[in-house]
C-alpha cells in the first residue's frame, strides 16, 4: 500500500522532471531530504583488478559509471593491505597503505569533473586482519592473546584512517566503511563492542566532516540497531532482502539516508518489472532521504544487458 507521502513525492517529482538534474545534484538533494527529478541510484561489483595499476582501475570505474549512468560512484577497493615482515599481527601504522588506490581516486576525480560524488570503499580493520591471516587465525589470537589482537587492529585502523584522509583530499565525498563482522554467528555484540567498534569508529572519525560517509552493514544477521544513531555517517547501506528488515522499519528508527531496495543476490534474474516494483516499494517507505542500491555488490558476472535493465527502469 502506498502512503500519502509517496503520492506527494510523485507529484513533486513530476514538477521537477522538466529540469534534468546532474547526478551530484540528485544525491545532494537526497542528503537533505529534498525532492528530486528521479531517485538517485547506484550499484557496483568487483572488477578483479587488484593487481593492476591505479590508472587501469580508474578507467574501469569511470567506464562503468558512464555506461550505466550511476548517480553515485561507489569505488571498489580490492588492493591488499601491506603485510608486516614478521607475524601478521606485529603490525605498524602505515602512512599510505594503498598508493595505487589513491592514484585511482585522483584520476576518478578528474574524470568525473564534479558531476558526481564518489565514495572510497574501506574494509574495516577486522576484515583486513582476516585477509592478512584467516578468520580462524584472528579468532585464535582473540582467545589466546587479545591484547596483541587489539594492538594489531589499532595499527590497521590508524593506517586506514590515514588513507581515508588522503581519499577525501583526493576528492572523495566520504568513505564507504564495509562492516561484515557485526552480526550473529560471527561475533557477539559484546565482542563487536570490544574488538571492532572502537577501530571502526577510529576510521570514520578521521573523516567525520565528510558529507557522504556511509556504513555498509554487510550480511543477513547484522546488528542493525547498533548503527542507527551516534555514528559519524550520513547513510546506511544494508540488504533489506537478506536481513528481512523492511525499509519501513529501518526508516522508523533511522533518519539518515537509506541506501537499499534492490535484491543483490537475485539481481541477474530480476526483470524490469521486478526492479520497478522493488524501487517503488523502497522509495515509498524511505521517503526523500533515499538512494536506490543493492544491499551489496551485484554478481561480478552480471552481463551488460542484465545491468542495463535497472538503467531502463530508472530512466523511464
Amino acid at each position: 500500500m502506498f502512503t500519502r507521502r509517496y503520492f506527494l513525492y510523485l507529484s513533486a517529482a513530476g514538477a521537477l522532471a522538466a529540469t534534468k538534474m546532474t547526478s551530484k545534484q540528485r544525491v545532494d538533494r537526497a542528503l537533505k531530504g529534498q525532492d528530486v527529478d528521479r531517485t538517485p541510484f547506484t550499484y557496483w561489483h568487483h572488477f578483479g583488478l587488484e593487481k593492476s595499476r591505479g590508472e587501469r582501475f580508474a578507467q574501469a570505474t569511470l567506464e562503468f559509471h558512464r555506461q550505466f549512468h550511476t548517480d553515485l560512484v561507489k569505488v571498489m577497493s580490492d588492493y591488499p593491505f601491506p603485510k608486516p615482515s614478521g607475524n601478521w599481527y606485529e603490525q605498524k601504522v602505515v602512512n599510505n597503505p594503498f598508493p595505487e588506490q589513491l592514484r585511482a581516486l585522483e584520476l576518478i576525480r578528474e574524470g568525473l569533473r564534479g558531476q558526481a560524488h564518489f565514495l572510497e570503499t574501506i574494509f574495516n580493520p577486522w576484515n583486513v586482519a582476516e585477509k592478512m591471516s584467516s578468520p580462524e587465525e584472528v579468532l585464535r589470537l582473540k582467545a589466546e592473546n587479545p591484547k596483541a589482537l587489539e594492538s594489531a587492529l589499532e595499527a590497521i585502523a590508524e593506517s586506514e584512517a590515514s588513507h581515508a584522509r588522503k581519499a577525501i583530499s583526493a576528492g572523495a565525498s566520504g568513505i564507504f566503511l564495509a562492516i561484515a563482522n557485526a552480526q550473529d554467528g560471527i561475533m557477539t555484540q559484546d565482542d563487536y563492542a570490544r574488538f571492532s567498534e572502537p577501530f571502526d569508529r577510529l576510521v570514520l572519525q578521521a573523516v567525520s566532516g565528510s558529507p557522504l560517509n556511509t556504513l555498509h552493514l554487510h550480511g543477513d544477521k547484522v546488528y542493525l540497531d547498533r548503527f542507527v544513531k551516534g555514528w559519524p555517517a550520513a547513510a546506511i547501506n544494508y540488504s533489506s532482502f537478506g536481513t528481512g528488515r523492511s525499509v519501513a522499519d529501518m526508516r522508523a528508527k533511522y533518519d539518515g539516508v537509506l541506501m537499499t531496495g534492490l535484491d543483490e543476490k537475485n539481481f541477474r534474474q530480476l526483470s524490469e518489472d521486478d526492479l520497478r516494483k522493488q524501487w517503488d516499494d523502497a522509495r515509498a517507505a524511505a521517503g526523500n532521504k533515499f538512494i536506490l542500491t543493492p544491499g551489496c555488490s551485484v554478481p561480478n558476472d552480471s552481463t551488460d544487458a542484465e545491468l542495463m535493465r535497472l538503467v531502463k527502469v530508472t530512466a523511464a
